[in-house]
């Protein structure tokens, strides 16, 4: 890599581009195995989109290259019904860290769900969601975020294949009009039974008792509020 080379950035938006598996072996090697999807849902969804099928859904695959080589990637899915956008995950090869690759990438995602919200729900958009584990350093900075709500329940994500076991997780909640301090929890049952029947394919999902777990957390509770910074354990490196 010489002093010039810088990275570009582009969607990508058909199942038979060659940069998929590139960019799929990326997220493999930063994400631990039970968090990965496999790369046929990428290629499956983009399929959907090339057949004309998506409604109110928008799926994104952004990626960064430098030199003809994937050194990082966002996804995620914008849901119109409850007009939301999801990150799914943000990766940034070695070679790239210290360019800004990652917060160029977050932003390329944040403006496409700006977008979709605009053709779509024709308003703008109410917030971006994602999934956090509790050790990652990150979650510190997102906790101080004055924007951001780390909401403070039991999540948990899904079994991504048969044989893995749920994955405890942090929800965040990020406004984008205003800061919010709780969130009702109407909205959060809402926002939880659209990501499982809509981002994980989970056609029932009150038939999985990791669901019904987060829905007893909610019981008797108006409202979600903010995750405590000393309720976290020790930020520690580790894969996602």
């Amino acid at each position: 890599m010489t002093g010039t080379t810088l990275p570009t950035y582009r969607e990508i938006v058909h199942s038979t581009d060659p940069a998929i598996r590139r960019v799929h072996n990326l997220v493999r090697r930063t994400f631990h195995s039970n968090k990965l999807v496999g790369i046929h849902e990428w290629r499956d969804s983009l399929r959907e989109k090339e057949a004309g099928l998506w409604s109110d859904i928008r799926w994104h695959l952004v990626v960064a290259e430098m030199a003809g080589r994937v050194v990082g990637v966002a996804s995620g899915m914008y849901l119109g019904n409850i007009n939301i956008g999801v990150v799914g995950y943000l990766a940034v090869g070695a070679r790239a860290r210290g360019l800004g690759v990652g917060s160029k990438l977050r932003a390329r995602l944040r403006a496409s769900f700006h977008r979709d919200a605009r053709r779509i729900a024709a308003k703008p958009l109410e917030a971006v969601i994602g999934e956090v584990r509790r050790d990652n350093p990150w979650l510190r900075s997102l906790v101080r975020n004055e924007r951001v709500l780390a909401l403070d329940f039991r999540y948990l994500q899904p079994k991504l294949r048969p044989g893995d076991k749920p994955v405890s997780l942090v929800l965040y909640y990020e406004g984008i009009a205003r800061p919010i301090r709780r969130l009702a929890s109407a909205r959060l049952r809402t926002i939880l039974y659209t990501t499982w029947r809509r981002i994980y394919r989970i056609a029932r999902p009150l038939a999985h008792a990791e669901f019904r777990l987060m829905l007893q957390d909610l019981e008797g509770r108006a409202s979600i509020g903010e995750l405590r910074l000393r309720d976290l354990p020790p930020a520690r490196p580790s894969r996602s």
